[in-house]
């Protein structure tokens, strides 16, 4: 395991993070404590956030496939299949956009209403149950004392259960994978074909790095240190239905939320963190395997002749030996420890 480096505190809370992770960015008005967050597991993990009291956040965010669901799209409580799929939340205190393609998602705390609220699509279904949700929560045996203990004044609001359940979404670190303890200094936890694998990977040649770069291998970043936030979103020739780059209707990128027809198509790169575990690929789960992922760009994107497509999807050639040797490098990004940590878990009820 990764020998932690340094330790930062904010609002009494530790985190404790390898040399090349920088803090994360908190709001000022949501700081973590330790009560906080485990009042937000709980809240995680619990299917009265639903309105059939089936499905909770972790319904189609699961620890062992880095909190995703293996689904190519998410499903929500009333059967509804969406657009996208799930994404992972390994390192989402650093994410400074939430969702695929929604520029106005801008903290975990707004992120945690669409789930529950939201009707485009329906997810978890509460919307017009806030006061069904809020009685659930007061009739339960430990709650009450949990909310109070954190806000005495006025407990169990809607706005408290998403600070909670943001404040413990901001602790899911993955930062102890093979690749992490290598650049840490400790050369055999990389094996040849792993290390081949990092050169492709970070090469001019394949390009993968402009898009997956730096520590949490996304170039959509936020830190406590970063006077500008960078924000990214890429068209990766996935379709072109009409010879001008049109996407499939419900699945338009950001063009949904911006209406420019030069948005269409454009997604935010997600972190390749624990990738191998987070199949089938793409927003919409298009992409069966890490193969066919590098089969995709090799080609230049299934829609090559796109005129949306990014500059840095132009393609290139991968000997048999090569693509193996960029799958075991990806492989070389799972975290165990994080899959399989008691403290993300269900802590019951």
């Amino acid at each position: 395991m990764i020998a932690l480096l340094w330790a930062c505190t904010t609002g009494g809370f530790i985190w404790d993070l390898p040399a090349h992770f920088p803090p994360p960015r908190v709001p000022e008005a949501n700081p973590m404590t330790e009560e906080k967050i485990g009042l937000g597991r709980r809240l995680f993990h619990d299917p009265r956030l639903s309105i059939d009291q089936e499905m909770s956040c972790a319904t189609c965010h699961q620890q062992a496939l880095a909190f995703t669901d293996g689904r190519p799209r998410g499903v929500g409580t009333t059967g509804e299949v969406h657009p996208r799929g799930a994404m992972s939340l390994a390192n989402v205190a650093w994410a400074p956009r939430l969702a695929w393609a929604n520029p106005l998602i801008a903290s975990l705390e707004v992120q945690a209403m669409l789930p529950m609220f939201g009707e485009a699509p329906v997810e978890m279904g509460m919307s017009g149950a806030e006061t069904e949700l809020i009685a659930r929560l007061q009739a339960d045996a430990d709650y009450p004392r949990a909310f109070a203990a954190v806000w005495p004044e006025d407990p169990i609001t809607v706005a408290h259960v998403t600070d909670a359940i943001a404040c413990f979404e901001r602790t899911l670190v993955s930062a102890d994978s093979p690749y992490d303890r290598y650049i840490a200094g400790d050369a055999a936890a990389l094996g040849a074909a792993e290390r081949r694998g990092m050169e492709l990977f970070f090469s001019e040649r394949l390009e993968c790095f402009h898009c997956h770069g730096g520590f949490n291998f996304t170039d959509a970043l936020d830190h406590a240190g970063l006077a500008t936030v960078e924000i990214a979103y890429h068209n990766t020739g996935l379709y072109d239905l009409d010879g001008a780059g049109a996407y499939p209707a419900g699945g338009t990128g950001l063009a949904e939320i911006t209406e420019d027809p030069a948005d269409m198509g454009r997604f935010k790169a997600p972190t390749l963190r624990n990738i191998a575990v987070t199949s089938p690929y793409m927003h919409d789960g298009s992409v069966a395997d890490l193969a066919g992922v590098l089969d995709h760009y090799a080609a230049g994107g299934r829609a090559e002749g796109s005129p949306l497509r990014s500059e840095f999807v132009s393609g290139f050639i991968l000997s048999p030996s090569e693509k193996s040797d960029v799958i075991a490098f990806l492989h070389s990004l799972t975290d165990q420890g994080f899959l399989t940590d008691p403290a993300h878990a269900d802590p019951g009820r």
